[in-house]
């Protein structure tokens, strides 16, 4: 049987106008996939972002009250390096999201409203790859995502949704996981590598919490790193990679 982890990973399906990306926090795509993102919008596509919550306890010596707002502001500029300028919170808490139906009916409306082809979300594992421990917040908007892209064509779950005028949407052909341990598929990264660097920048506050290092030379070598060790499996050219489900 051959092994998943050095099979060759596929082109990402192109026959598609419309994706709704959908993760946890500021800072999630710009982590995982912002590169595909930039490529895709440069071809004419439309992505829309929905972030569960605005981030507001990521950094330890900001109030939530002052961090929400300004990772907010900095999660808008650096949507905005990569072509998408429609970016919407739902305002779960951040840190204690939970998966449920309260979750999955906000996901499921927000689908109905951009009516995607795509949608794409962030690993929805336990782990990233076994090494280190997800975060609950990341697995609940994971697996909400996923179980929202079949809810939303069905009007009798949350039929509350059709009454607010949010019709029924079973257009979503593809899930797109990004960061997970079993890509499938992938994009190549080299026409968006620098604006991902870019957007990444964006959240200066939140990285310069993160780390000591110089935040530039962190963000381009992480990036970096992370798309040549893809390339691996994708023709030798840097990549962003995801595991694809099919609906």
């Amino acid at each position: 049987m051959s092994d998943p982890t050095i099979m060759p990973l596929q082109p990402m399906p192109e026959d598609w106008h419309r994706a709704l990306a959908v993760v946890a926090h500021p800072d999630d795509l710009e982590y995982g996939c912002s590169a595909a993102i930039a490529a895709w919008t440069d071809a004419g596509r439309e992505i829309a972002y929905v972030l569960a919550s605005r981030g507001e306890a990521g950094i330890d010596t900001l109030e939530p009250a002052e961090c929400g707002p300004l990772r907010e502001r900095e999660q808008r500029a650096s949507a905005a390096v990569v072509g998408v300028s429609v970016v919407e919170f739902l305002d779960h808490r951040d840190g204690v999201i939970e998966y449920g139906t309260a979750l999955r009916r906000d996901i499921a409306a927000a689908i109905r409203r951009h009516r995607p082809e795509l949608v794409i979300t962030l690993n929805h594992r336990d782990t990233w790859g076994g090494v280190a421990w997800n975060t609950p917040d990341h697995v609940a908007v994971g697996r909400a995502t996923l179980d929202a892209a079949a809810d939303a064509g069905n009007r009798w779950i949350f039929p509350e949704l059709t009454e607010q005028g949010l019709e029924p949407w079973n257009g979503v052909r593809w899930v797109a996981v990004a960061g997970s341990s079993t890509p499938t598929h992938a994009v190549d990264a080299t026409p968006g590598l620098e604006r991902a660097v870019r957007s990444l920048l964006e959240h200066r506050t939140y990285i310069e919490a993160l780390t000591d290092q110089d935040t530039e030379h962190y963000v381009r070598e992480f990036l970096t790193a992370h798309a040549e060790e893809t390339g691996q499996r994708f023709g030798g050219k840097p990549a962003v990679s995801f595991e694809l489900f099919a609906r």
